[in-house]
């Protein structure tokens, strides 16, 4: 017989055994024998620094119950590069994706695609998936004199990694360019203009793989946002200012030799590679615009109003060849009626995460903070994805007596998809925004107070006398 004690010693293990055995099962998937790919038409584009895949999948349902879910995969050597992977159903609706796993594929990244409307037997259904990938695109040579194109290689895979058996596939690769040095060739094939056409590939296996190799010109932008800080200061005296903190860095073939700033300005085909200007995108609204650098404002750049953005054409203060980097802080303010809702004390902002910086970017590390005004309490943010969110803290400016509540979150590795808005509910007394107009009144009051006091008494050590008539 054994003691009490080690009886509930025993009982607490197989409790806990249990529940991990149990946890390990809701989170890990099976790849269903009943679920095949009829057909899919896949597009590689690689023409500028991302690799942007876009698959048309039409899925069978081969068994005899409907299918509610189905997986998704990634392949070991690019699961790392994924900065964006949806799925939209045939009538270009967000499908809901949960990274989840499978018992023997641990190497594999996997998502679960949920339907709302499950798939029946013997029925087929047509999705597309979307990914974009950054960083999947090595210079080679990794070092061009001033006068060089640059040279990509992208290596990829020649089919769909899919865990399920494919009937049918075909893939198109757009390159944009002529300037091909060499890619795979696997009949069939074909190459025409700026594209070269694999397929159609008839029964492939699950989890099939074949090295796709393609090495051509590419003279796109390759510039990284290393770093960014997005300073959002939420006024309610109609005003919200905005001031981005960029860190950019060219990370194309970096540049062999010397520069020649003569040869450069005397021949516009001169550092094809290099990146002299781009274009950001701000809010419609956006007023009050400054660019600056460490050397103070930088007014070589232009500035256009369209009717739903407006369009900065910034211009560094010198051009960005491979390896080279600059820094700079642009700032703007929007009327806060667009983006501040309220309901008595109750109060809702509702931005953007990001904003465009410039077409095809790649941000390696966000961090964005938001700065209420003092006395906001029950803060709640809703963000359209995961994100890292810091310890809050308190901003202290003019007449504040408390500090301005401070939310920050931060995240990695950011493309275009991610430009959507972010919800922030708080309470706000509005109460409280006569605060600051009875603190000022106050200074002034006790200020004339003082005046008032200082001119009407008299400070001097010894009177003057006056002189006695005779």
């Amino acid at each position: 017989m054994l003691p009490a004690m080690a009886k509930l010693r025993f009982s607490f293990i197989i409790f806990i055994v249990y529940l991990l055995v149990k946890c390990e099962s809701a989170t890990v998937d099976n790849i269903s024998s009943d679920i095949k790919i009829k057909n899919v038409d896949r597009t590689i584009d690689i023409s500028s620094q991302l690799v942007k895949i876009t698959s048309k999948i039409t899925l069978e349902n081969t068994g005899g119950s409907p299918v509610k879910s189905f997986l998704l995969a990634a392949e070991d050597n690019a699961k790392n590069n994924i900065a964006f992977f949806g799925a939209k159903d045939s009538s270009n609706k967000d499908v809901r994706l949960v990274e989840t796993s499978v018992k023997g594929y641990e190497y594999v990244k996997f998502w679960r695609a949920e339907l709302k409307e499950a798939v029946n037997a013997g029925a087929t259904a047509t999705f597309t998936v979307e990914s974009v990938s950054t960083k999947a695109l090595q210079p080679f040579p990794t070092a061009i004199s001033q006068q060089e194109d640059q040279l990509i290689k992208y290596i990829g895979n020649l089919y769909t990694y899919s865990p399920y058996y494919v009937t049918s596939q075909k893939t198109n690769v757009i390159v944009n360019t002529k300037s091909i040095e060499t890619f795979t060739k696997v009949k069939p094939f074909s190459q025409q203009d700026g594209s070269i056409q694999y397929g159609p590939y008839p029964n492939t296996k699950p989890f099939s793989e074949k090295e796709l190799i393609i090495h051509y010109r590419n003279n796109s932008p390759f510039l990284t946002v290393t770093r960014i800080e997005r300073l959002i200061e939420v006024s309610h005296w109609g005003n919200i200012a905005v001031e981005e903190v960029i860190e950019i860095e060219h990370t194309g073939a970096k540049l062999k030799g010397p520069f020649s700033r003569y040869d450069y300005q005397q021949d516009h085909h001169s550092g094809p590679a290099s990146v002299r200007s781009y274009k950001t995108l701000l809010p419609a609204s956006a007023s009050d615009v400054y660019y600056r650098d460490t050397n103070g404002n930088i007014s070589t750049s232009n500035m256009k109003v369209k009717k739903d953005s407006v369009e900065l054409d910034l211009r560094p203060r010198y051009p960005l060849f491979g390896g080279w980097r600059t820094h700079y802080t642009l700032g703007y303010n929007v009327p806060s009626y667009e983006y501040l809702y309220h309901s008595g004390n109750e109060y809702l902002l509702k931005m953007r995460v990001i904003d465009h910086i410039y077409d095809d970017m790649q941000v390696d590390e966000l961090v964005t903070k938001i700065i209420l005004p003092e006395g906001s309490t029950s803060v709640k943010i809703n963000l359209p994805y995961a994100v890292t969110r810091l310890p809050d803290s308190l901003h202290y400016t003019y007449l504040d007596t408390k500090g301005r509540p401070v939310i920050t979150f931060t995240k990695k590795n950011l493309v275009e998809n991610h430009i959507q808005d972010f919800q922030l509910r708080y309470t706000f007394p509005r109460l409280l925004m006569l605060q600051e107009p009875l603190l000022v009144v106050g200074f002034l009051y006790a200020l004339f107070l003082c005046v008032i006091v200082y001119v009407r008494l008299d400070f001097s050590i010894h009177k003057a006398e006056h002189p006695h008539k005779d």
